[in-house]
């Protein structure tokens, strides 16, 4: 019993040193914990800042470096949509659309005869279930969304066919437009089948006609004739405030023009989605001026040009659709109506220095906040981007989704592709100021030289396959050597998209006020870029025609 009592102590003992290291250990991990619980910061649900800043440019400060390429806006990255949308022509739809016509009505009464058989009935749904089978198999990168019926062609064989469509490759749900020709002829049992297809819009009976008077005195009748192509979805007007009560009752984020005024575009919308995000975050309203200063770097005369609208190069209507906006003019002429009829002047704030926070003027309750970016352009504290600069870049997150690039250019890119029938390969080559500047691209030059492409693509490339050439060389016949081996097409080829008597030239037209709108380097980049980006094989300058690095000699 002795010995029994002498132990006890010790057994005692072990146990309190084991229950002072657990309860140390528990104390240790709940302190962890809150450190951690504290410190973290919870990712942007759509995706984090910084994340977002390597995928639309690999320089985070994209003010200070000389860049020719176009900033990747929100349709290229957005959530992809399904495949096969609600609504889309697909195969099992058509086998719907036969099964509601029924499959013992004969098609063609002797077809077998070669005179009878030259006549096709366009207006047979039979014809338009033709025509969807085999733009399901011709043309694989698109979806296929709307038809409008069958029309005669010019000969008793051809009929012409509008659609509607999207690119798989674009994330947007912009819808874009087609008609072509075809040739129709009969199977051995009869069943319509396309023959050949037209270019693309060639089918132009399928477009919508109108009736225009011809202007005499004669009284003769009024006859139709086809209308300019025009994109009736496109509705990018200038929203109003509405009532003297809607301006007083709303509240206001206003940026004055600063530094950024005239610097690259790619350094404008850093800024401008800056401000954006800040309105967002403030919940208010952002004024915005659409007119635009374009950088000398994107002109023809080789100086900033002014009065540049917005509109010319992004999506103005998804803009309205994604965040609250009221353009600049607008606002102020409602400020001064307000100002006329009222005695109480509507409250402002006016906030001099990027260094005042958003959350500082989270509670403010003035109806306008206005940031003024004055002194001179070079100061650095008078850029819009410096506001998410900081603190503030944790809790003000730029709304990339809410910039598209203009569909009125991207008809252009859909133009583009649609004449080599979505089925091509394409290589950026990048020359100009890099290629003369052998300090920090020393073989760039050599590399992209017309018979390097030509070899490099060789074993790329398969031979005589469309190749589109996006690139900044401005010697056309540049690229000639590729033609013994290729179809090659660069962008100067479609100049009549943008020619005096295209769509886009009669709606920037009437956009700009009836004066005509140049079509300038930053909307041929803009275009260059897309189309390089549906092609099916992309062959890049750096890393596949050259080893110099992108931006220059040991940065890779």
């Amino acid at each position: 019993m002795k010995e029994v009592n002498q132990t006890d102590p010790i057994g005692q003992n072990v146990i309190k040193l084991i229950s002072n290291v657990c309860f140390s250990v528990f104390v240790f991990s709940v302190l962890i914990f809150s450190v951690i619980a504290i410190t973290y910061q919870p990712p942007d649900p759509w995706e984090s800042s910084r994340a977002l800043t390597k995928v639309f440019t690999d320089v985070e400060n994209a003010t200070f470096h000389t860049d020719s390429s176009v900033l990747r806006t929100g349709e290229d990255v957005a959530t992809a949509p399904a495949v096969s949308p609600v609504g889309s022509i697909t195969e099992s739809t058509i086998e719907k659309s036969e099964e509601a016509l029924g499959r013992n009505v004969t098609l063609k009464s002797g077809c077998e005869d070669a005179d009878a058989s030259s006549v096709v009935n366009c207006s047979d749904p039979r014809v338009l279930i033709a025509v969807q089978r085999f733009n399901l198999r011709s043309f694989k990168g698109i979806v296929f969304l709307e038809y409008q019926a069958p029309v005669n062609g010019t000969r008793p064989d051809e009929c012409d066919v509008s659609w509607r469509f999207r690119n798989r490759k674009e994330k947007s749900w912009r819808r874009y437009r087609d008609f072509r020709r075809y040739r129709i002829g009969f199977k051995d049992d009869c069943s319509y089948k396309v023959v050949r297809a037209g270019r693309w819009h060639s089918g132009v009976n399928a477009r919508r006609f109108r009736t225009r008077g011809n202007g005499t005195r004669s009284g003769q009748r009024a006859r139709l004739a086809p209308p300019p192509v025009r994109d009736d979805e496109i509705n990018d007007t200038i929203p109003t405030l509405g009532s003297d009560s809607d301006f007083r009752t709303g509240r206001y984020l206003y940026y004055s023009r600063g530094g950024d005024h005239c610097k690259g575009m790619n350094h404008y919308l850093w800024s401008f989605l800056c401000a954006l995000g800040e309105a967002q975050f403030l919940n208010r309203t952002l004024v915005m001026d659409l007119s635009i200063c374009l950088a000398s770097t994107y002109t023809r005369s080789g100086r900033d040009e002014e009065g540049k609208d917005f509109r010319f190069y992004f999506d103005f209507e998804h803009l309205k659709e994604a965040a609250s906006i009221v353009e600049e003019r607008e606002f102020r002429r409602d400020w001064r109506k307000w100002e006329k009829g009222h005695k109480a002047n509507v409250p402002v704030r006016k906030v001099e220095s990027y260094k005042v926070t958003p959350v500082e003027l989270s509670k403010d309750k003035s109806s306008i906040i206005w940031r003024e970016f004055a002194g001179a352009p070079e100061e650095k504290g008078n850029y819009w981007y410096r506001v998410c600069e900081g603190e503030a870049g944790k809790y003000i997150n730029r709304p990339w989704q809410a910039l598209w690039k203009s569909k009125r250019l991207m008809n252009i890119v859909s133009a583009i592709s649609g004449s080599m029938d979505w089925d091509y390969d394409a290589v950026h080559v990048v020359r100009g100021q890099k290629a003369q500047n052998k300090k920090l691209w020393p073989h760039l030059d050599v590399d992209t030289s017309p018979e390097a492409i030509a070899a490099k693509l060789q074993g790329e490339v398969a031979p005589w396959r469309n190749l589109y050439v996006a690139t900044n060389e401005a010697f056309y016949n540049y690229f000639d050597k590729l033609r013994s081996h290729y179809k090659v097409h660069l962008l100067d080829d479609y100049g009549y998209l943008w020619g005096n008597t295209s769509e886009w030239w009669n709606e920037t037209t009437q956009l700009n006020g009836g004066r005509p709108v140049e079509f300038d380097g930053y909307m041929r980049v803009e275009v260059d870029t897309e189309v390089l980006y549906r092609a099916k094989k992309k062959v890049e300058t750096f890393y596949d025609l050259t080893k110099d690095c992108k931006d220059g000699i040991n940065t890779c």
